[in-house]
């Protein structure tokens, strides 16, 4: 059985992250993206959510932290 590994990030600029990925080679699925995220193909198996702070602040209460 595959496992699947998602990681969630906070980021400061959505944008610029975005475009610093994927001049480091990396794919994006839209099916996954908007304003306040987007969804990094690391690999078949692997993905990783780039995240706005505020939209990273709603995933859990302990989030509330400062970032």
């Amino acid at each position: 059985m595959a496992t699947k590994i998602f990681v969630n990030l906070p980021v400061k600029d959505l944008n610029r992250s975005v475009e610093f990925f994927t001049k480091l080679g990396f794919s994006f699925n839209a099916q996954f993206t908007d304003e306040t995220a987007t969804s990094m193909i690391v690999s078949d198996d692997i993905f990783v959510m780039l995240l706005t702070h505020d939209k990273f602040k709603t995933f859990t209460p302990n989030s509330q932290r400062n970032l």
